[in-house]
């Protein structure tokens, strides 16, 4: 895809979605004959995002412990130890085509970014799964919007309010976020600060996976209020 520069991801993966199916016209995708595709189609559902899952939507699903989907992880071993998001399944993009995928599931398919999880879901759609989607940006943007997020500077009661939010969700996830000084500095790309006693907004390395601890407040919540004793 470097041969286009000027196209946005989404119009990328269009443009990959119907080169596949405009292929599969002439090698089927399975062992078990030809299937009946529509090149064109695919490549509107990619460009609007019909079949994708938002990073946010993810990390809402997994905060409510939402068992009814499957997430799928489609880089190789090494990778997927190094960090993976919760809940993932390890299932290379190599290995996809013989996986015991049941076509009734709901199957949400990331990667790094977007090419692989592109390929991987038309493969499936090809192969007549119908509840597939991209999580959308893939683990580049899980990154850049659950586990380091960036806060909002001088922020209104409402932006306030979506701090607090961000900030517990980060937590959550091992991560933490940062703050731009202003909205021009961050337009014109200089790098968030970091909160008070907080790690950067973006470092290097993404934290190690664990069993996510409840968002902030949620155990004071959910903790028995001890009884007084005595006067």
């Amino acid at each position: 895809m470097q041969r286009f520069p000027d196209l946005t991801l989404n119009q990328k993966l269009a443009l990959l979605a119907l080169t596949l199916g405009i292929g599969a016209l002439f090698i089927s995708p399975t062992r078990g004959g030809a299937v009946s595709i529509d090149p064109v189609e695919m490549a509107v559902i990619v460009q609007r995002e019909v079949d994708h899952v938002s990073a946010d939507d993810l990390a809402d699903w997994i905060i409510q412990g939402r068992a009814d989907y499957r997430l799928i992880d489609l880089r190789d071993e090494k990778a997927f130890a190094e960090y993976h998001i919760p809940s993932a399944e390890l299932l290379p993009i190599t290995q996809l085509a013989d996986a015991p995928l049941a076509r009734n599931e709901k199957i949400v398919l990331y990667s790094d970014g977007g090419i692989h999880s592109a390929q991987a879901w038309f493969l499936l759609k090809a192969r007549g799964y119908r509840g597939v989607y991209i999580l959308l940006g893939g683990l580049d943007t899980w990154r850049d919007s659950v586990v380091f997020p960036v806060l909002a500077a001088n922020p209104t009661p409402f932006q306030a309010e979506r701090n607090a939010k961000l900030t517990a969700r980060a937590a959550y996830f091992g991560g933490a976020p940062g703050v731009a000084s202003t909205a021009a500095t961050a337009a014109e790309g200089v790098p968030p600060a970091p909160i008070a006693g907080g790690a950067p907004a973006a470092p290097v390395a993404m934290p190690k996976i664990h069993a996510p601890s409840a968002p902030a407040g949620a155990a004071a919540a959910a903790a028995p209020k001890k009884r007084r004793e005595g006067c």
